[in-house]
């Protein structure tokens, strides 16, 4: 694998994901982050693909088959700090649904890339300077870019997609030479209900309260499902007898709105850089005599947090 090169790191946000696509151009889609796979509020179906962050270890090899099948669109990940843009791309190249438009950049992608293999597809994903764009621009901005060489190893983060694909569940790992094989999906059965214990195992492969892991769904573009819901609502309530539904429903939509706006403001601050007015503040209070004084209080305040947690973590045991 390369280095890495012009891409940057990026967070595991839903609010990221979600206006990553729109930055793709994709329309129809939206990212919500899950905290228990039995989330029926989040996994607002269908359910178009789950994105898994782990902390990743050498030896780590999952469980399936590798299935060199072309008609899945399968890219692999060639460069370093891809791997978010990779789950994602991975994903949407094998959604089939008339209400998903992945939008021109994706489609030339796609349509490029389609009969190449895997490494040559991660090589021509990881050189398009449209996606890249997209990606960088959710770096969080740094006051100093440190080189440090020789410290301690840094905890490598991984990104992979599970997928449902022509009535089977796959494992889409950028850092594998195709994708995995994990379960058949039982005729009008729910693949989140397959790929459930899958992911469960590999959470408890990690230490008990050490949390390593993010989960994220891939789903329809909520307030445009709640937009289709009300409309639907308001033309069948003749005798008003739907008020209260459409009263929940729109009371969804302002709260899908309040979400995406808070949204754009997370990302606004993540992409902002504080970097003037931080090293403007701290001339001013150098200037007046007040930024010593200040850092030596935070250091006094954080030796006497310091002791105290000691001292607790040291009380005698009553017999």
């Amino acid at each position: 694998m390369g280095d890495a090169g012009n891409w940057c790191l990026i967070e595991s946000d839903p609010g990221v994901f979600t206006e990553m696509l729109r930055g793709f151009g994709v329309d129809g889609l939206q990212v919500e982050e899950l905290y228990s796979l039995d989330d029926d509020k989040a996994l607002m179906k269908p359910v178009y693909g789950l994105i898994f962050l782990f902390k990743w270890r050498q030896g780590d090899h999952g469980n399936g088959t590798s299935s060199p099948d072309p008609t899945i669109f399968f890219a692999q990940q060639v460069i370093q700090n891809a791997c978010a843009t990779q789950a994602i791309i991975n994903l949407i190249m094998n959604l089939e649904d008339k209400n998903v438009n992945i939008g021109p950049l994706l489609t030339q992608y796609k349509e490029f890339a389609v009969e190449m293999d895997p490494a040559t597809r991660g090589l021509v994903l990881s050189n398009s300077d449209e996606i890249r764009s997209v990606h960088n621009s959710f770096a969080r901005q740094t006051l100093y870019e440190l080189d440090i060489k020789g410290g301690e190893a840094e905890d490598n983060y991984h990104f992979v997609t599970y997928v449902p694909i022509g009535g089977k569940v796959y494992e889409l790992d950028g850092l594998r030479d195709y994708p995995l094989e994990l379960a058949a999906i039982p005729e009008g059965g729910d693949w989140v209900e397959v790929v459930r214990p899958i992911i469960q195992e590999r959470m408890a492969k990690y230490s008990e309260g050490e949390i390593t892991f993010n989960l994220m769904a891939m789903v329809p573009n909520r307030k445009q499902k709640y937009q289709e819901m009300l409309e639907s609502l308001q033309q069948a309530n003749e005798n008003n007898e739907l008020d209260e539904q459409i009263a929940d429903i729109s009371r969804s939509i302002a709260e899908e709105d309040h979400k995406m706006a808070m949204y754009s403001k997370e990302n606004a601050r993540r992409r902002h850089n504080y970097t003037p007015f931080i090293v403007q503040l701290m001339k001013i209070l150098a200037k007046e005599s007040k930024f010593v004084p200040l850092v030596e209080n935070s250091y006094q305040a954080a030796k006497q947090k310091a002791q105290m947690n000691t001292d607790k973590t040291t009380l005698p045991l009553k017999k």
